[in-house]
């Protein structure tokens, strides 16, 4: 998938949305929330709180975040949108780190194809 504009949640409004209507799912890293869409298509958001480090730590969690979403998006079903929370635990993961935490929340959560 290609993470252009369509893919992507970046509105406070559909955040809220998601946040209130949305499932929730957790492991020690990452946070997901999901909620289904009624589009053929998985939009996602990132976010990365200033818990986790300064401004350089919290970009290169949120690229590996996203990195690791977009190379993993096939494996998962279509029609949800999709919130990523990072937690401070992710700023000391490397990306294999990210994708097996990534990975946990897709199993937890029952949304692999």
């Amino acid at each position: 998938m290609n993470l252009n504009n369509s893919g992507i949640l970046k509105k406070t409004s559909d955040f809220t949305k998601v946040y209130k209507l949305g499932k929730s799912f957790a492991n020690r890293s990452l946070v997901i929330y999901i909620l289904e869409n009624n589009l053929n298509q998985n939009r996602v958001g990132f976010s990365v709180s200033k818990k986790v480090g300064n401004s350089v730590v919290r970009n290169r969690v949120k690229r590996l975040i996203r990195e690791s979403f977009r190379l993993n998006n096939d494996k998962i079903k279509e029609g949800y949108d999709i919130i990523f929370i990072s937690r401070v635990g992710a700023k000391d993961l490397d990306y294999k780190g990210i994708e097996s935490s990534m990975y946990n929340l897709f199993k937890k959560s029952k949304i692999l194809k």
